[in-house]
């Protein structure tokens, strides 16, 4: 662990992304450092893993051997979508990197774009540990973080020197609002956050949909959220280049909630829907029943939430007629995963959970799957 770095706030990483496996130029050895790393609580396995990346990639040379053997560069993998060019449609999802700590790690690692947060306008600590669990049997993890976040100005100041280093990776900014704002002045905490960011981030997400932070997914109603999207669009409106504005939707909405969020899109203008979150539900799992119920609350990802996942796309993809762009993320561990979820309608692709099951390759893997499909 390095004292210096921010404070320790984040969801799970990748824990084959230590510099290990480029070293050793194999992916062979990643489930046996997953099965020795599974050993220790997730959270501090993934500052572990993603410090230990952290200081290989201060090295020139280690970083330059990363990125040749994790990246996969070819022009018919570029995704031109928001006015934005996206080198490969492989994505990390929001929760990941929560303050834009690692982003250069995450670039060597071959993705596309990264969404950072999500990121509320004060810092705030999260709910308490343990609020992150593995469920190996089911390959997915429930987590309660609660938006843990060093807040927007420390994450802005942490970007806007980053810029400086003309880096070409994709931005996302993942934006919420704190635990002790009421739900009628949830719109204020947004546009602090769009405000902050705005010129440090490549396109926006709203994030109405997690599970963990009480009362949020009621915004999930149509008229909270013509509410939070009319006064980002009309800030958005007034900048000289405006950005993307996309918002992230939960898994366990009815028909008639997606029919709203297809109707808003068009008369918000949204330029994008990221499908989808967590889930709530606990059908199907393989674990032990005493072991979900002794977890507890919080948002299941990983496999569980595929097929519901796919479904929600397809269905959003026919209702807007594919007039607008969907990322589609839950569930994706393999290029097949990828490519189902792109034939559903998806334009990108994120994954998060997927990245600890599969290691480091899982970028490089999933992108020479969509070259030969």
């Amino acid at each position: 662990m390095q004292p210096n770095l921010p404070e320790r706030m984040g969801k799970p990483s990748p824990f084959g992304s230590s510099p290990f496996a480029p070293y050793l130029r194999s992916t062979m050895l990643y489930p046996l450092i997953r099965q020795l790393l599974f050993c220790f609580p997730p959270e501090d396995v993934h500052y572990f893993s993603m410090d230990l990346m952290r200081s290989a990639c201060r090295l020139g040379p280690v970083k330059k051997l990363i990125s040749g053997t994790h990246s996969v560069k070819d022009p018919a993998l570029e995704k031109h979508l928001f006015g934005l060019r996206f080198t490969n449609p492989v994505g990390l999802g929001a929760g990941f990197d929560k303050n834009a700590v690692y982003l250069n790690e995450l670039e060597a690692l071959g993705f596309g774009f990264v969404e950072i947060g999500t990121v509320t306008p004060l810092p705030q600590p999260g709910n308490d540990k343990p609020r992150l669990f593995r469920l190996p049997a089911d390959k997915a993890l429930i987590n309660r973080m609660g938006f843990n976040n060093n807040g927007v100005k420390a994450i802005a100041a942490r970007l806007a020197a980053r810029k400086k280093e003309n880096s070409s990776l994709i931005v996302g900014g993942n934006i919420g609002k704190n635990k002790v704002t009421p739900n009628e002045d949830a719109w204020k905490d947004y546009s602090i956050c769009f405000e902050e960011l705005f010129d440090y981030v490549d396109y926006f997400v709203v994030n109405v949909s997690s599970p963990n932070t009480p009362g949020l997914r009621a915004l999930q109603d149509k008229d909270s959220l013509k509410q939070i999207f009319s006064v980002l669009q009309n800030s958005n409106q007034r900048k000289t280049k405006p950005k993307p504005i996309l918002l992230k939707i939960a898994p366990d909405l009815t028909e008639e909630q997606l029919d709203d969020i297809i109707a808003l899109s068009a008369e918000e203008h949204l330029d994008g829907l990221v499908a989808t979150n967590t889930t709530i539900s606990r059908e199907g799992l393989l674990t032990d029943e005493k072991t979900i119920t002794d977890i507890g609350m919080g948002g299941l990802s990983g496999k569980p939430v595929k097929t519901r996942s796919t479904e929600v796309v397809q269905y959003l993809s026919k209702g807007t007629g594919g007039g607008i762009p969907i990322i589609a993320s839950g569930g994706i561990f393999t290029g097949a995963d990828a490519e189902e979820k792109m034939k559903a309608g998806a334009s990108l692709v994120q994954v998060w959970t997927g990245f600890i099951y599969e290691g480091p390759s899982i970028v490089k893997n999933i992108c020479k799957y969509l070259l030969q499909a």
